[in-house]
């Protein structure tokens, strides 16, 4: 924008307005059109996550079947999976996949961080191959989540499956393996090892962190006559703190919502016993097996409030645990 100064029976103050006013024309064409670019998203975020949270919501406290109109029915829904009275019976197998998932949860995720954190420290080294190494290692996690390999897993845990093969093998034929998924006691832990082999996403964040590592760090400790284990504990993990605590954070919300894995493993049916009753496979019973939409709904902000107060809590207890290189 060219200056102009007043002339002779110009007003220096018109003259300011009218730029002033040709400053915020052209600021108000330029924001419409960034505004017209993410109109496409907008009507997304609108229509397919804030409008079905709000209505969701709004089912939570109602009894719907998808048939008939929703009926309000109050904090019903919410009594029915805490507390239970007179008129109705608490759902224990709400209780039940509550706490499957929890241990699934507190189980699977530092397993699966640690066993991350090591092959990334393996895949760290200066060796031939380490490019194709880590493309083999990350390759089940794109995989990890798809029904073909939940059916795999499946058959790989029957009772007549491979790992039941490989151990009557090896114990020539003394050892009587149990049906792994068919077993209470450990078709839980099939889906935590299906879980741990999806390492790959952690693996890659956790490489990229420890090449972030000054090697003079190391250089440093060995001088001092430090070892591997006293580098590990005073230079690599606070180091990556916060790449631990990122990965707990994005591992602990997905394991929460763990569907695909124990619906294909166990046949839809969470069995055996209930078992593998994840809270997201009863909420799919629940609403579109059962029909009951508004129960399935208040399972949902459940969920939400529980993974919110999970992640509140991570945050809360973190701050002794996570540096952040400013001394923080």
């Amino acid at each position: 924008m060219t200056s102009q100064s007043a002339g002779p029976g110009q007003n220096p103050a018109r003259i300011k307005q009218v730029h002033t006013k040709r400053y915020y024309a052209r600021k108000i064409r330029d924001n419409l059109s960034s505004y017209a670019f993410l109109v496409p998203w907008l009507l997304g975020f609108f229509m397919l996550t804030i409008y079905p949270m709000i209505y969701s919501l709004y089912l939570s406290f109602t009894q719907y079947n998808m048939i008939q109109a929703p009926k309000f029915i109050g904090l019903r829904n919410y009594f029915v999976m805490f507390i239970g009275n007179a008129d109705f019976v608490r759902d224990e197998r709400f209780i039940n996949s509550l706490f499957v998932t929890l241990r699934y949860v507190f189980v699977s995720v530092p397993i699966k961080l640690v066993f991350a954190l090591a092959v990334a420290m393996l895949m760290n080294q200066k060796l031939k191959a380490i490019p194709f190494y880590r493309t083999i290692y990350y390759i089940p996690t794109l995989l990890g989540g798809s029904v073909a390999i939940a059916v795999l897993w499946r058959r790989l845990f029957s009772g007549d499956g491979v790992i039941n093969m490989i151990i009557k093998q090896v114990s020539f034929g003394m050892a009587n393996p149990p049906s792994w998924i068919s077993s209470p006691q450990y078709a839980i832990y099939t889906l935590v090892l299906l879980s741990v082999w999806q390492f790959g996403s952690s693996m890659i964040i956790f490489l990229a962190g420890l090449k972030q590592i000054p090697a003079e760090y190391y250089e440093a400790a060995s001088v001092d006559g430090a070892g591997k284990f006293k580098q590990f504990t005073h230079i690599t993990l606070p180091s990556l703190s916060p790449i631990v605590f990122f990965n707990f954070v994005m591992q602990m919300i997905g394991a929460f919502q763990s569907f695909t894995q124990a619906y294909i493993i166990s046949g839809g049916t969470g069995g055996p016993i209930d078992s593998t009753m994840f809270y997201s496979l009863y909420l799919y019973q629940r609403g579109f097996a059962y029909g009951q939409m508004g129960y399935a709904s208040a399972m949902a902000w459940v969920l939400l409030i529980i993974i919110a107060g999970c992640t509140f809590l991570t945050f809360k207890f973190s701050g002794s645990l996570v540096s952040y290189g400013s001394g923080e």
